[in-house]
């Protein structure tokens, strides 16, 4: 594998991220289309997407939002939601950090769910891979994302309510973190934590302002720690 070019990992990266497509796009619309519901136009819902290009987040915030959350619930929120890609970013970090500054740079913010779950396997998978082949997968990965994302935005702002409810596009966002979790499911101590933060958040569904999904993410994390922690000291 270590022969192999930059340019075959482009592609391989390409291929690995194409299926992500069929989710990018309407994830793309539906955003289009909840953020002309809440008032923006079709400019401002474009640079929302293109500066933030976090669509997780950017969900969160339009729904708190319009339900006239506090501001700094809306940026408290958006920060907890996107947090995970600092971890990511953190989780890749052995593989890419030794890549050029400008490199690092672009690749911090194109990266998003699909991204590193192709990435992260990928060079686990192969790690005799040099640092520009993985920089090069990286960014092949996300190639065919990105751009059918922010299209999928446009079409989205433009087309607005006109796109019939029964496509039911609100599926998108859940099937993509199923997608993207399920193989990730290799020990215990995540699934403790994927358990644990279900139960809690449907315990706290009542919190205002969904901060029971902060909750619910915090006590996920701690008890899947604790977890892997006990599975440690059982070992030894």
């Amino acid at each position: 594998m270590a022969s192999a070019t930059s340019k075959s990992y482009f592609w391989k990266g390409f291929r690995d991220g194409t299926p992500f497509v069929f989710i990018a796009v309407p994830f793309g619309l539906l955003f289009g289309v909840f953020a002309t519901e809440a008032g923006l136009d079709v400019v401002q819902t474009m640079a929302f997407s293109a500066t933030v290009f976090a669509g997780a987040a950017q969900f969160t915030a339009l729904q708190l939002l319009q339900d006239n959350t506090p501001t700094v619930i809306v940026l408290i929120s958006a920060l907890a939601v996107n947090l995970r890609v600092a971890m990511y970013s953190a989780s890749l970090t052995p593989y890419l950090g030794a890549a050029p500054l400008w490199q690092r740079a672009c690749a911090a913010y194109l990266i998003v769910d699909q991204s590193y779950a192709c990435s992260i396997v990928r060079f686990e998978n192969e790690p005799d891979m040099t640092v520009q082949q993985r920089m090069t997968y990286f960014v092949g990965s996300v190639t065919p994302i990105t751009p059918l994302w922010i299209l999928g935005t446009y079409l989205g702002a433009v087309l607005g309510t006109q796109i019939p409810e029964s496509w039911a596009l609100d599926f998108a966002l859940p099937i993509t973190f199923l997608a993207m979790i399920g193989p990730m499911m290799r020990t215990l101590a995540h699934v403790v934590a994927a358990l644990v933060a279900i139960v809690v958040a449907l315990l706290t569904v009542a919190v205002p302002f969904n901060l029971g999904l902060l909750i619910a993410g915090a006590a996920g994390m701690i008890a899947g720690a604790q977890a892997e922690l006990m599975l440690e000291r059982t070992k030894s």
